[in-house]
């Protein structure tokens, strides 16, 4: 079949991947020059090694680790392992020990630094609770509502902070029983080559490089074609939408063609972000109700603080923050020992708020007072506006099908985990696999 995928980000390269691989004439549409998308290089002022925001994946990114590998990456090269940890600079917090799952928790929790024995002792309660209940909640409690009982200290110095960073909302909005489902898959899964399923995995190269770029590659060699710089103006409906056509046979023989900006493909898979997508299916009037469940989604922001200390190292590459409305990053990234300049920091703010001034301000008085800086200079600030859909409770997210032979990938598709490199590939996967199995299950 020839398959057009319209977006060069994570979900999008798996999917024209696995197309390729299935033996389909796949073009990709992407409309930068730079490929990866939400999760891509940038480069910085001084040409320094950035990104378009700090990422991080986890050892439960089965199927993003699997593919990164198939295209040639070097997992142990290219990623740095460590174990979960949610530590502050002056060591207090969370930090699981090398044993096997869910052994880890209990240790760690345990031995944790700075919490009382309450502190401690409520959250093995909240987790052995969780546990017995399946991970399963009701689908309008938020993550606050499920940690009722948790000691504030914990709250603060966990719970909250792993809320942010898996589901980018704050605990209080937060899905409840997507947060659980994220705790079930990384404490609870196979532990692999680079440790249990909840180990950090840092990357210590630039995004594009990590997967899009080798994946890309692997497609044009196996023939599809790769055209950058190509913004989809127009998908048009080549055939009736029902599926009827004016000839004898069965409808599902002749499956309807799509015409992406005029060329004919018999699929689509749209995995460029949901507005955009949005665009496109609202024009050609394919699936109405589909439109409206991608423009009903609301976004939270990202914003990456890049800056640089003289001579600095952090004790470990990468380190929680105290938050609060004046000190609003929750992680620092040493980006040294990542592969980037000895001396950058990279400072995260989830679920960010405010204006990119007043955020890399009040950011670069956080590094100074937290880490005992004196000399921090702004490098440069990235504000991803619309970087992770708002996981909230009960929401309902756009199926992965749109009409017959026109797909949707993307880390805001239906599916079981928040907005993560993880589920962008997944849904990728997911598209290729519907287009694999044949036309009746576009």
């Amino acid at each position: 079949m020839r398959v057009a995928v319209v977006g060069a980000g994570w979900s999008g390269c798996a999917a024209a991947l696995t197309l390729a691989r299935q033996g389909h004439a796949a073009t990709v549409f992407e409309a930068s020059r730079i490929v990866g998308g939400r999760a891509r290089a940038v480069s910085g002022p001084n040409d320094e090694a950035l990104d378009n925001g700090q990422h991080i994946l986890i050892g439960a990114y089965t199927e993003t680790l699997r593919l990164m590998q198939s295209v040639g990456v070097n997992l142990q090269k290219s990623l740095h392992a460590m174990p979960l940890t949610m530590q502050f600079p002056d060591g207090a917090g969370l930090r699981l020990p090398k044993l096997p799952p869910p052994l880890d928790a209990a240790v760690g929790i345990a031995l944790a630094k700075g919490w009382s024995l309450r502190d401690k002792f409520s959250l093995l309660r909240a987790a052995t609770r969780w546990r017995l209940q399946g991970f399963v909640c009701s689908a309008q409690a938020t993550v606050a509502q499920l940690c009722e009982g948790v000691s504030a200290r914990v709250m603060v110095e966990l719970l909250e902070p792993l809320c942010v960073s898996a589901l980018n909302t704050p605990a209080a909005q937060a899905s409840g029983q997507v947060f659980l489902r994220v705790l079930k898959d990384s404490l609870f899964a196979p532990t692999t080559a680079l440790g249990p399923g909840s180990t950090l995995l840092l990357p210590r190269t630039d995004l594009s490089a990590l997967f899009p770029r080798p994946a890309l590659q692997e497609v044009q060699r196996l023939g599809a074609d790769v055209r950058l710089g190509s913004r989809v103006q127009k998908l048009e409906a080549a055939m009736p939408l029902d599926g009827q056509t004016t000839g004898p046979g069965d409808p599902l023989a002749a499956p309807p063609q799509w015409l992406v900006d005029g060329e004919p493909f018999d699929a689509v898979v749209l995995a460029c972000p949901a507005t955009e997508a949005a665009r496109l299916v609202a024009a050609c009037d394919a699936n109405p109700q589909w439109v409206q469940q991608a423009n009903a989604l609301r976004y939270e922001a990202i914003t990456t603080v890049y800056a640089h200390a003289p001579g600095v190292r952090l004790a470990q590459p990468m380190l929680a923050l105290r938050s609060s409305p004046q000190a609003p990053a929750q992680f620092v990234f040493d980006r040294g020992p990542l592969g980037g300049p000895a001396g950058l920091l990279a400072f995260v703010v989830s679920a960010s708020n405010g204006e990119r001034e007043w955020l890399e301000q009040r950011v670069l008085e956080q590094g100074k007072s937290a880490l005992g800086l004196a000399d921090l200079q702004p490098i440069q600030t990235i504000v991803e506006k619309r970087a992770t859909f708002a996981c909230t409770p009960g929401l309902t997210r756009p199926p992965i099908r749109i009409a017959q032979g026109l797909l949707a990938c993307g880390d805001y598709v239906d599916g079981p985990y928040p907005a993560t490199l993880e589920g962008a590939v997944r849904s990728g996967l997911a598209c290729a696999g519907k287009i694999g199995s044949g036309i009746e299950n576009l």
